[in-house]
């Protein structure tokens, strides 16, 4: 069962990633390692652009509902089943998803797992660049010229960063690495950082804990914010841990998927911000459209009014 899933999975994502990135680095100008890594990331990050968008407007989504949520938490007194009731009729009513702000992670996931292995394969085994790849891709010029002198193959970023090293190696820290790795921690923090729905006066977990021991209840959307605020932090830490082991080819990947992932977010929301703005302004503009006729209406009556006065004056 797992051979078949994985046999499946190297047809449809491994193998096409890894052939993606070779094609990649046979084409660009200087056949770099750390350049092909950032063209790829670039092309990742425009294909997943419409799925991120959709993961943004159910974010903000969501933290417009936070208000309604707690009268539903209110107004249900304790009772579980008629507040899952009321809360699925209330994302119904306005056609959001709970869990809609997952899908971009699901998908990304397997893209990360497939570059990872392409990274491994190269870095354990660098004719893979040409042994491992489909036969109209050997025909590329610069994968011949592997074919013919592998040595010619930059594996490195700017000519200084060796992107098959890890940052901690049993000679000791490789610092060029060391800083892709704390560069895509501290990006991966105001990633997460830019869409934390969470208020500044929200109880601590350690908190909700505590109370919870004390027995006394404790509203989930406090867990929730509480939860938001703990992974704004274990998941850059955990990031670390992960990435200090591995080739620096995939800190690289992090953090210029972080950066242009931030630069998205900020366009996304300044876009949502905008068309809220345009809304209003639209609403603002048709109501001035609607009322000019009838103020037209009203001076006209007030000024026939006044000349049927003025020619009963005149009669008399």
């Amino acid at each position: 069962m797992f051979s078949f899933i994985g046999q499946v999975f190297s047809t449809l994502i491994g193998q096409p990633i890894f052939n993606l990135l070779v094609i990649i680095i046979a084409l660009i100008p200087g056949h770099n390692l750390g350049l092909a890594i950032i063209v790829f990331t670039l092309i990742v990050r425009i294909a997943l652009y419409p799925l991120l968008k959709k993961q943004l407007h159910h974010t903000m989504a969501l933290k417009k509902l936070q208000p309604d949520m707690k009268r539903i938490k209110k107004e249900t007194k304790g009772n579980k089943q008629l507040e899952s009731q009321r809360m699925m009729e209330l994302y119904k009513e306005k056609e959001v998803s709970p869990f809609g702000s997952i899908g971009i992670i699901l998908i990304q996931l397997p893209i990360l797992i497939a570059l990872y292995l392409a990274i491994v394969k190269i870095v354990k085994n660098p004719e893979a660049l040409y042994n491992n790849v489909y036969s109209w891709v050997q025909n590329l010029p610069y994968v011949q010229t592997l074919a013919s002198d592998i040595s010619k193959f930059d594996e490195t970023f700017l000519g200084f960063i060796d992107l098959t090293r890890m940052a901690v190696e049993q000679t000791g820290i490789y610092w060029p690495a060391m800083l892709l790795v704390l560069g895509s921690v501290v990006v991966q923090y105001y990633q997460s950082r830019q869409l934390m729905m969470t208020d500044k006066n929200t109880k601590s977990l350690r908190q909700i804990l505590k109370d919870t021991a004390a027995g006394k209840e404790v509203d989930q959307t406090e867990v929730q914010a509480a939860t938001n605020k703990f992974t704004l932090y274990i998941i850059p830490f955990f990031l670390f841990i992960v990435a200090i082991k591995l080739a620096a080819a995939l800190s690289l990947y992090w953090l210029v998927g972080g950066l242009i992932a931030i630069w998205q977010q900020t366009r996304i929301l300044k876009q949502d911000v905008t068309e809220m703005e345009a809304t209003v302004d639209g609403q603002a503009v048709e109501a001035e459209i609607i009322d000019e006729p009838k103020t037209k209406k009203s001076t006209t009556k007030q000024k026939t009014k006044k000349n049927n006065k003025k020619a009963k004056k005149r009669r008399k």
